[in-house]
């Protein structure tokens, strides 16, 4: 599965660390997000794409 939370976070000035304190988590968490190297639980999901204004399925793609 990929995303594209970086491009929206960049669309909305956000950098990590502001995007991670927005949902909860650590930034690294978002560094991972990013590279597709972690699948966030359902609750993060949604937490992710309300802070960046868009659906949980525009946010995740296969």
């Amino acid at each position: 599965m990929t995303n594209n939370i970086k491009a929206l976070r960049l669309k909305h000035n956000l950098t990590q660390e502001e995007l991670a304190r927005a949902v909860g988590v650590r930034r690294e968490t978002i560094v991972f997000l990013e590279q597709n190297k972690y699948n966030p639980s359902l609750k993060l999901a949604l937490q992710i794409a309300k802070v960046l204004k868009t659906k949980v399925d525009a946010l995740f793609f296969l």
